[in-house]
């Protein structure tokens, strides 16, 4: 019996011009991948609906989504319209994924959203998006003209958040990476959540960095600004039990505008290499990441099948790039591999 192989995706942040970004799916959706998910924050990148509508157009197959969008810098019906707008010229193909807005929120004086406001969120986009009346107050009952169905998946990392996404949401994106022991903390917290609210179980889609490569300590060294940025915002606990043991001050000055989103990503790993050594990179890398040679990378997805997750969106280091290195090395060596035994 073959093992359960994933759907694979890329993240694809909208970095350049909308048609040079196609040209970045469309080779993902040649080579085999099954969905390419795109980033959202307003200052660090083109407007995601706007890359969306041109990827739809692009392409024929591959499955389209934001990892993530918000309801912050957004407004709910706003953002219900532009899904909308998407979900018509990819059929069946889009996703909304929503967070609580990190990287949009920040750089802009705002807050991350609230499990409240998430919760109201979500409703207010599944009754536009089912073409009901929302109560928006002050005697205003509007709808959304020519709604359209959307799966609607929420990011999420903490325990309550993981909690509210097994509640709320059609699926649930973990950005815990995909550490058995973070895996199995996230998962079972998205069933809490879930059983709580009287639903089945919740598709789940795993986020990791990855590379192939036959040196991962090497490679393992531009993760650095990562595993700092992860111990700095709450996750130095889930690194712990790995092995990971960090301190990182709450504030680190230099990177703009965040650690995980450097702009001078090399002089970010300088920065970070005074908190996080070669051997805490490494470590993370293969513990988090999916770092390895063709056939290691293959071997833990097929483990992420048979440990319930449904798909793993695979994220090259870089926030300004395209992952064209990561489409070309994962579409050539590792999918023919998981393809051969499915």
């Amino acid at each position: 019996m073959t093992s359960p192989v994933p759907l694979i995706g890329v993240r694809v942040p909208p970095c350049d011009r909308a048609d040079r970004v196609v040209g970045a799916v469309r080779r993902a959706e040649e080579l085999g991948f099954d969905q390419a998910w795109f980033p959202d924050s307003q200052l660090l990148w083109r407007d995601v609906f706007t890359t969306l509508t041109a990827a739809a157009l692009g392409t024929e197959r591959i499955g389209l989504g934001t990892a993530v969008t918000n309801l912050a810098t957004r407004h709910p019906a706003v953002v219900a319209s532009a899904a909308r707008s998407v979900a018509e010229l990819a059929p069946g193909r889009f996703t909304l994924g929503l967070g609580v807005g990190n990287s949009s929120v920040g750089p802009v004086g705002m807050r991350p959203s609230t499990g409240t406001e998430m919760r109201d969120g979500f409703a207010m986009l599944r009754s536009l998006l089912d073409g009901a009346e929302w109560d928006f107050g002050g005697g205003a009952r509007s709808r959304l003209r020519d709604p359209a169905r959307v799966p609607l998946y929420m990011a999420a990392s903490g325990p309550r958040n993981l909690r509210l996404a097994g509640e709320i949401a059609d699926g649930a994106v973990l950005l815990s990476g995909v550490s058995a022991e973070t895996l199995a903390d996230a998962s079972a917290r998205v069933r809490e959540g879930a059983r709580a609210a009287g639903r089945a179980e919740v598709p789940l889609v795993a986020s990791a960095f990855c590379a192939v490569t036959g040196d991962v300590e090497r490679a393992a060294r531009r993760l650095k600004p990562i595993c700092a940025g992860i111990a700095q915002t709450g996750g130095a606990k889930a690194l712990a039990l790995s092995g990971i043991h960090l301190d990182v001050p709450d504030r680190v000055e230099g990177p703009y505008p965040d650690l995980v989103h450097a702009e001078d990503w090399d002089a970010a790993v300088e920065i970070c290499s005074r908190w996080v050594s070669d051997e805490a990179a490494a470590a993370f890398a293969r513990a988090f990441c999916l770092f390895g040679t063709a056939e290691e990378i293959a071997a833990r997805l097929r483990g992420l099948g048979r440990a319930g997750v449904a798909g793993v969106y695979l994220q090259h280091v870089g926030s300004y790039d395209l992952p064209d290195d990561l489409i070309e090395a994962v579409g050539g060596s590792v999918l023919p591999l998981l393809r051969e035994g499915a």
